[in-house]
């Protein structure tokens, strides 16, 4: 290389051919060459792309450990929706045994459209602390509540007998709960054997939290309504936007 600095040293002079070499070589790659490469980095590209759609997609995922129902701190809580004042025990922290915002939502609604429950038969899913089916009481003549976890059970136990007492006479509906796994046929089916008529309406209120339950809740659900026959009972879900995946399956 001519233009190396004088005194540089064969090295410096190896070294700088070798980029000239390098940059020569690099010019000179073929057009289908090129495309290659061009094909390698859009490949590279769109698996990048994939990777952060599958964390994002992660992100989205709810997970509900079990330790996730096990807290006994409960406190008596009064609520209030229109007219009607509801006190429950209920924990004040992040748990199923507290109330969350669609129940919120879904009482707000149903204390405005009450007549719609007039005298009805009531199961709801995923009751939690059972804030729902307490409103609901005031209006409709049976009502089941159900959830799945034994913990969660105890506590909505504990609401109903607070809520059925002498003191309270405002309850007029036969409350009782029972368990109920989505999708678990000896369950549903001993509900349909107890309750054989069925029911006017099903009611769940911010019970969707992971991707997994919710073909399970949509089944279960389905056998409710075809126990009942068509036309003759009716599902409404006050669902709260968290996750664009289980948005997808729920809304769509």
């Amino acid at each position: 290389n001519k233009k190396c600095t004088p005194g540089a040293g064969p090295f410096l002079q190896v070294w700088s051919a070798y980029v000239y070499f390098c940059l020569f070589t690099m010019c000179c790659v073929s057009q289908r060459e090129t495309m290659e490469v061009k094909s390698e980095v859009s490949t590279f590209l769109e698996e990048e792309k994939m990777v952060r759609q599958e964390e994002e997609e992660e992100e989205d995922i709810v997970c509900l450990d079990e330790a996730f129902f096990i807290n006994d701190n409960y406190h008596l809580t009064t609520y209030t929706f229109g007219s009607h004042v509801l006190q429950l025990f209920c924990l004040q922290s992040a748990s199923r045994q507290l109330v969350w915002p669609g129940a919120m939502l879904l009482n707000d609604y149903l204390s405005k459209n009450a007549e719609m429950l007039q005298g009805c038969s009531m199961i709801e899913l995923g009751s939690g602390v059972g804030i729902t089916g307490m409103l609901c009481s005031r209006f409709c003549h049976q009502i089941l509540l159900t959830d799945h976890n034994d913990e969660v059970l105890k506590i909505l136990r504990r609401n109903i007998e607070l809520n059925t007492s002498s003191e309270n006479p405002s309850c007029c509906a036969a409350l009782e709960a029972e368990k109920l796994e989505w999708g678990n046929s000896d369950h549903i089916n001993s509900i349909l054997h107890k309750y054989p008529g069925g029911f006017d309406l099903i009611l769940g209120a911010d019970i969707c939290f992971q991707q997994s339950s919710v073909p399970l809740l949509f089944d279960t659900v389905e056998q409710l309504l075809r126990n009942r026959g068509s036309g003759h009972c009716k599902f409404i879900l006050a669902y709260v936007s968290r996750a664009k995946m289980m948005d997808s399956m729920v809304i769509t």
